[in-house]
C-alpha cells in the first residue's frame, strides 16, 4: 500500500502544509484534489488519514482526520490500529542491515531503491579493496530521497536508515558497536568464488584439498543453518563489482561473520544485495513453517 512519508508531525490543530517535492508528488504524480484522502506515516511511525482541505500557490493544505472518522469513512484504505502488528514491526522481529561495498557509476541508486523497499533496516555504504572511488559528497541526500520515494511506492513499515559511508576500518569498529550493543547479531557476507577455484570445491575433492585451497571456511552454512540461530540482528555484506579479496575474507570471518556462497550463478552487486536481503527476510517472516532438518556435512 502507497504511503505519504511526512518529515514533521501536523499542528496542535491537526494541520500541514506540504510544498516544493512533497506538493510536486501529491498533486503533479498522485493527482489527488480537495476533498481526496490519502495515508501518511508520521516521524514516529503512527500512520495517520490526511484529507486534502485547499490546493494553490504551491501549497497542499491538508488536516489529520480524528481516528474515529477513519473508522467511519473507511474511503482510504490502511490500517485503522498504527500499533497492530505487522511483518516488519512486530516485537522481535530481528532489523537487516545491509553493509554495501560501493560499486561503480549509479549502481548504489538501484541497491538503495531496492534495500528501502525490502525494508532494510540500515544501508551501510564502505569502500573495499576493490571498489572504485566514488566521490559521495551530494550523494548522499540524493540516497535519502530514493529512500523516501521508496518507501512511499511500497508501503515498507521500516524506517530505513542511511549511515554515512565508511572505510572498512571503520565499518568494522562499527560492527563492534553492533555486537556490543546486540550480542546475539548475525554477520552474514555474500562470497562468490573464482572461477579457476572452483575445481576444490568439486563432490569427492578430499578435505585437505579444499581446506588448502582456502574453501573450507566458506561451506558451512547457507541460509536456514544461520538464520535457525534466532539472531537479534541480521547484518548482511555485500562486496564490490571484483568482490572481496582473500585478506578481505579473511578479516570479516575473523570478525565473526559467516560466509554464504550462493551458487554457480554469477549475480551483480546490486543483484546479490536484493536477492540476499529478500532471502533473509522472507526466511524470517516465514520461519514458523520451516525447521531444520539436519546439519550441513
Amino acid at each position: 500500500m502507497k504511503q505519504f512519508i511526512l518529515k514533521e508531525a501536523p499542528d496542535n490543530t491537526g494541520l500541514i502544509r506540504l510544498r516544493d517535492r512533497d506538493y510536486h508528488y501529491l498533486v503533479q504524480v498522485r493527482r489527488l484534489k480537495p476533498g481526496s484522502a490519502f495515508t501518511a506515516l508520521l516521524p514516529g511511525l503512527e500512520t495517520v488519514t490526511i484529507r486534502v482541505r485547499s490546493i494553490g500557490g504551491h501549497i497542499l493544505e491538508g488536516e489529520v482526520e480524528p481516528p474515529r472518522v477513519r473508522r467511519q469513512k473507511q474511503e482510504t484504505p490502511g490500517r485503522e490500529n498504527p500499533t497492530e502488528e505487522v511483518p516488519g514491526l512486530a516485537p522481535g522481529f530481528p532489523s537487516i542491515y545491509l553493509f554495501q561495498a560501493l560499486p561503480r557509476g549509479t549502481k548504489m541508486d538501484l541497491i538503495v531503491r531496492q534495500a528501502a523497499e525490502g525494508a532494510v533496516a540500515e544501508i551501510v555504504p564502505f569502500v573495499a579493496e576493490h571498489s572504485i572511488p566514488l566521490k559521495t559528497r551530494g550523494r548522499e541526500e540524493r540516497w535519502r530521497r530514493i529512500i523516501k520515494e521508496a518507501r512511499q511506492q511500497s508501503g515498507s513499515p521500516v524506517d530505513t536508515r542511511l549511515h554515512s559511508p565508511l572505510s572498512e576500518d571503520e565499518l568494522f569498529l562499527y560492527w563492534k558497536e553492533l555486537r556490543n550493543r546486540e550480542p546475539a547479531a548475525l554477520g552474514l557476507v555474500l562470497h562468490e568464488v573464482p572461477a579457476h577455484e572452483k575445481e576444490a570445491l568439486r563432490p569427492g575433492k578430499e578435505t585437505a584439498v579444499r581446506e588448502k585451497a582456502g574453501f573450507a571456511p566458506l561451506e558451512q552454512g547457507g541460509f536456514h543453518y544461520y538464520l535457525n540461530t534466532n539472531p537479534s540482528l541480521t547484518v548482511l555484506t555485500v562486496g564490490p563489482e571484483g568482490g572481496f579479496s582473500r585478506a578481505e575474507l579473511k578479516r570479516f570471518m575473523d570478525a565473526g561473520f559467516k560466509p554464504l556462497w550462493m551458487g554457480n550463478t554469477v549475480l551483480r552487486t546490486e543483484t546479490a544485495a536484493l536477492y540476499g536481503a529478500a532471502v533473509v527476510r522472507i526466511l524470517l517472516l516465514e520461519k514458523q513453517w520451516w525447521m531444520m532438518k539436519q546439519e550441513p556435512k
